[in-house]
């Protein structure tokens, strides 16, 4: 008698910013997985060429806690415990609505966001994730292409240095964020286009680190968040996140014809001008550390994968390369976590290299993406020249009903933990249209609105003296 031993599938994620690590711990469950990268990663929590955005300010709503938690148990701990903090939403924040409202700090709801520098978060999960003896991690390797045909994927081309290689896998996996290709190499198959719509706010963003000022290293300081109005273009905004090592990160933002710059000089200048100067009278006594760094890749942008009629077997769109959101409203990290555990779903009762099993895997990654477009677009939609596609009527007035739930939300508990529920992308849209938020829409709100931001006395006097 001969012993047979059954082959473990395998895949190839390309990418390894965090779309591709969670995509790689989402497969390790069925698969052994290499992941691919084309830079060299960095030991710790430092930035890198293919994050150009972790400069800017980043948090996780709850919706990606959990998300985190359910794929890499424990993980969040870890990255509190190398400097990341929990912030309870809104207890812990101080927010201005984009129709400027101010939300009162109640605490009686759950959410609670994950609060630290971009870098730190990315550290926190590779460490993690390429501890699994089941990864293979190939670094300063570029994917040039794919391998296969209209109607499966076999595995990807590969540039090393001045060579060229090919590997094969059951299952391949794009998580290259903004930048994919895929477009290209599914034309490149004969594969007819796939639809694709941008909602472009015309966005800039400018960034700056900055010591947290007096003695507010001390204390749990508050997240400040000045939202832009998109009612009164040109709509411009700031948020100050306290992080590790007693910084304070500051980005801000405008749309078209207000446009924050690189300019030093300016930068106070300019959140002073904001809808309210709460973020300029914080700064005037915090000392920069870095110069301003400015980005202008804020587009929200959607590939319709799920809807081609023709789809590869043994290929899979994640994260930001199947949609890419505008930074502002904080949930690419959270539906990268999200899509894979999706993935993860459905391989649970389907072979990952059965036919038709990449359309259904590509079909449930959809679903996450989509709740967080609708919210995105939503909003920036309203902006002069976003989209060629005017908003429609239904659209408007959900826009509208958006804005009551969030001015019902700032003066009631009960509505406010119905709002964060959805805007976590820990439940369904439809979250506003239960009791909880219509009852206090109805009744009408019991506190007045704030006409002021809520910071604390002993909060002003941390920050300012």
């Amino acid at each position: 008698m001969h012993n047979s031993v059954t082959r473990r599938p395998t895949a190839i994620v390309l990418g390894a910013s965090a779309a591709g690590l969670f995509a790689a711990a989402a497969l390790t469950e069925f698969a052994d997985v290499t992941l691919i990268e084309r830079d060299t990663l960095p030991d710790g929590p430092q930035a890198r060429r293919g994050v150009p955005q972790s400069r800017h300010a980043h948090l996780v709503w709850s919706g990606g806690v959990d998300a985190f938690t359910e794929l890499l148990p424990g993980v969040i701990d870890e990255i509190v415990a190398s400097g990341a903090r929990l912030a309870h939403i809104m207890g812990d924040m101080v927010s201005r609505a984009p129709n400027e409202v101010w939300f009162r700090r109640f605490t009686s709801t759950h959410h609670q966001n994950l609060v630290c520098s971009r870098p730190l978060l990315d550290a926190g999960l590779r460490t993690r994730v390429l501890a699994d003896e089941r990864i293979t991690l190939r670094q300063d390797t570029q994917a040039v292409g794919l391998e296969g045909t209209a109607s499966r994927i076999t595995g990807v081309r590969l540039q090393v240095d001045d060579r060229t290689e090919t590997i094969t896998a059951d299952l391949v996996v794009d998580a290259t964020g903004r930048g994919s290709r895929t477009p290209q190499w599914l034309d490149d198959l004969g594969l007819p286009p796939v639809t694709e719509r941008e909602v472009n706010a015309g966005v800039a963003y400018a960034t700056r680190l900055y010591r947290a000022p007096g003695s507010t290293t001390d204390t749990n300081f508050p997240l400040i968040n000045v939202q832009a109005n998109p009612a009164k273009a040109p709509g411009q905004g700031g948020i100050i996140l306290p992080i590790e090592d007693n910084q304070w990160i500051v980005t801000l933002s405008g749309t078209r014809g207000g446009e924050p710059t690189a300019d030093p000089d300016a930068f106070v200048d300019f959140a002073l001008g904001l809808g309210d100067p709460i973020i300029g009278e914080l700064l005037k006594n915090a000392e920069p550390i870095s110069d301003v760094a400015t980005t202008r890749s804020t587009a929200n942008h959607r590939r319709y994968y799920e809807k081609m009629k023709a789809w590869p077997d043994g290929y899979l769109v994640l994260g930001d390369a199947i949609a890419s959101y505008n930074p502002v409203y904080g949930h690419g990290l959270t539906v990268a976590a999200q899509c894979a555990i999706a993935v993860r779903d459905v391989l649970r009762s389907t072979d990952l290299a059965a036919p038709g099993t990449a359309r259904s895997l590509q079909r449930a990654a959809s679903k996450p993406v989509a709740a967080a477009w609708d919210l995105a677009v939503g909003q920036d939609a309203l902006y002069p020249g976003a989209t060629d596609t005017p908003p429609t009527a239904v659209e408007r007035f959900l826009a509208r009903y958006v804005d009551r739930c969030v001015e019902t939300g700032a003066s009631n508990p009960r509505a406010l933990g119905a709002l964060l529920d959805v805007m976590s992308l820990e439940k369904p849209p439809t979250r506003l249209f239960s009791p909880d938020m219509l009852w206090p829409m109805f009744i009408g709100p019991k506190k007045p609105l704030l006409a002021a931001a809520p910071l604390t006395d002993n909060e002003r006097d941390t920050a300012l003296t």
